[in-house]
């Protein structure tokens, strides 16, 4: 900016030796150490995204570099990415399977190849075959979302890979002046709609598959969707002149766009009112009216175990009082190579023991699209939303008749969320269910709890139809993304039973000692 020279140096010698790295390829990407050794040229993640930044400051620095500097990043691109990624579309080489999958990974590299081509390839010709590429490979990307718009690998992945598709489009936009907006296409609107609806309640936000409990939707990619779909998003209406990131990222926020040419919208909203109801994904949000006396909202999740980022999830709920989630989902746990392999399922928070879901006759959820939250019935109403779910599928018990997980969540008063589990076997099973926090709890009787923290408090009262119950607290002994561990508080009857129904009433109380 100061535009003096005194940072040439520094960048040279570090331009120097990203390109005498023997690859890009991040090392986890790079299991068989192909790349490494030289016998092949992927692009990933990390190499792509690499690229993007070099081709970026080539463009913005032009003539402040040597023609040596300039050749070396320009031949780094054309041996790191370009040409792979040609041989890729012409078909001289099997594809990297992003090009067709349908995760955050579609979107992040598809962006990182064409930014750099669009910012730093002369030929015209050559250009648009990276536009027309992207355009052709990131349908897969939509494909990843339901026809509603939710995203099911989190928040946190959807700042990340629909971000990355926005800058993709972005980027295309301006070099074509226009021409080609592949924004256009009608079910983007519902993604960019998906940071506002999911929000529970005062900035926070479910921390559903692997995401951070502290997750929310960027500040400038709000703005973006907000002015560009004209959602009228009030409290994003205004664009944050901070601009974090990476330097492609910083250039595109800095300067005008196409939602900043974009007038705002003639009316706004505060949010996205009482409810949001992901019909495709079973998801439902639950929130009080504006004008209420109650501060709880609820998040209830449906879905199924294939999930992109899976958790092992179906039938798991999350309870926010004011601005504290008290009882929730503990989000994702810090990535290790077990986490995206085959021992994926080893971690307690990914696995469905740490969610506050049943364990049926000894048996965690199992993975795979055929355990899914099927919806028997949904009612909605200013008072009160109810929705019922048939979680069977998610269990591999072979004596499990029913089990049904019915949510009554109420507006009225101060606000409350009844969780029913009826449960049929064809002969005597054992029978659990769970809550999860990172707050602190106490048992005040045989069947009831509270859950608090900061001046904020959950009574939770527990009432089955015959069988006895006993509550068993447990710290989740996982590394989670949270800054402390999580605390399982089983519900366990005392017994086998044939059927049981069971009962979780939740209303906002005072604190102990308050």
């Amino acid at each position: 900016m100061e535009n003096n020279g005194r940072f040439l140096p520094a960048f040279v010698k570090i331009v120097r030796e990203i390109c005498s790295e023997k690859t890009w390829v991040m090392p986890a990407h790079d299991r068989s150490l192909a790349n490494f050794k030289g016998t092949s040229v992927d692009i990933d993640l990390g190499s792509s995204m690499l690229a993007w930044s070099l081709a970026t400051a080539d463009y913005l620095l032009a003539d402040k570099l040597s023609p040596d500097t300039r050749r070396l990043i320009r031949d780094n691109l054309e041996k790191r990415i370009f040409k792979p990624y040609e041989d890729m579309v012409h078909g001289k080489r099997s594809k990297n399977w992003w090009m067709t999958g349908t995760n955050n990974w579609n979107a992040v590299c598809l962006g990182s190849v064409t930014g750099p081509a669009l910012a730093v390839i002369e030929s015209p010709r050559r250009r648009a075959l990276y536009i027309a590429a992207a355009e052709k490979y990131s349908k897969n990307f939509l494909k990843g979302f339901t026809g509603d718009g939710y995203c099911s690998e989190g928040l946190g992945y959807w700042n990340y890979g629909f971000g990355y598709y926005i800058m993709l489009c972005e980027s295309i936009y301006q070099a074509t002046k226009g021409q080609v907006d592949l924004l256009r296409d009608t079910k983007i609107k519902q993604i960019a709609s998906f940071g506002s609806k999911i929000e529970i309640l005062n900035g926070v936000y479910p921390a559903f598959a692997d995401c951070s409990v502290r997750a929310q939707p960027g500040s400038q990619l709000m703005y973006f969707v907000s002015r560009r779909f004209g959602l009228g998003l009030r409290p994003w209406e205004q664009a944050d002149t901070v601009s974090p990131g990476t330097l492609y990222h910083s250039m595109m926020y800095s300067f005008p766009n196409s939602a900043s040419d974009t007038a705002p919208a003639q009316t706004t909203s505060e949010g996205p009112g009482i409810r949001s109801w992901f019909e495709k994904a079973g998801v439902l949000i639950s929130r009080p009216k504006s004008d209420s006396s109650s501060r709880m909202a609820v998040a209830l999740k449906g879905g199924h175990n294939s999930e992109h980022h899976n958790h092992n999830d179906v039938g798991s709920f999350i309870v926010v009082l004011g601005d504290k989630p008290l009882l929730l989902d503990p989000g994702g746990e810090v990535y290790t190579a077990r986490t995206f392999s085959g021992r994926r399922y080893e971690s307690n928070v990914l696995n469905s023991y740490g969610h506050p879901v049943p364990i049926v006759s000894g048996k965690l959820q199992r993975t795979g699209s055929r355990a899914r939250g099927r919806v028997v019935s949904k009612t909605f109403t200013d008072s009160t939303d109810t929705l019922v779910l048939d979680i069977s599928s998610a269990y591999n018990v072979p004596e499990l008749k029913k089990i049904e997980r019915k949510f009554v969540y109420s507006r009225l008063g101060a606000g409350s969320l009844h969780v029913t589990d009826e449960v049929k076997f064809s002969k005597s099973c054992e029978f659990g269910t769970a809550l999860i926090t990172f707050n602190r709890w106490k048992q005040t009787s045989p069947s009831t709890l509270i859950i608090y923290d900061s001046g904020e408090a959950l009574l939770v009262e527990i009432k089955s139809a015959g069988a006895d119950f006993e509550i068993r607290p447990e710290t989740i002994e996982e590394d989670v993304s949270a800054r402390k561990k999580p605390t399982r508080l089983g519900i366990n009857l005392k017994g086998a039973v044939n059927s049981e129904i069971i009962t979780l009433k939740i209303t906002p109380t005072e604190p102990p000692g308050s």
